[in-house]
């Protein structure tokens, strides 16, 4: 009996790891079409350039800790936790995320965007 009640509090725990359902930079696109691609991956790093032309965004995702470089800037309207909001991203803007993070992103703009993502493995 104690053995049973041990294994079915283990398999409790097991059940409640709170695991994502949402796919990462490269899984996610938009409307069925890819918008990142990696461009190096070895066993230390991954870095992804993510193309939006107007009118293209980003489905809902999760990006692990990353850091980000903004090759050809664009205006983004952004959901996430927070709500929705409209920003105008400068080519050469960086941003660093230490924590697990999700948004959605649409190219509002009237120009294409590019971006790389340096994800740490």
């Amino acid at each position: 009996m104690k053995k049973l009640l041990i294994i079915c509090i283990c398999v409790s725990f097991l059940s409640c790891k709170n695991e994502s359902k949402l796919p990462d930079p490269l899984e996610a696109g938009w409307e069925g079409e890819t918008v990142c691609e990696v461009i190096h991956e070895d066993d230390k790093m991954r870095i992804l350039k993510c193309i939006f032309q107007p009118g293209v965004g980003h489905e809902k995702h999760e990006h692990q800790p990353h850091f980000g470089y903004t090759l050809k800037g664009g205006t983004f309207s952004i959901t996430d936790s927070k709500g929705t909001k409209t920003i105008e991203v400068e080519t050469g803007t960086t941003w660093n995320k230490d924590e697990v993070s999700e948004h959605e992103v649409l190219n509002v703009g009237d120009t294409t965007a590019e971006y790389l993502i340096i994800e740490s493995k």
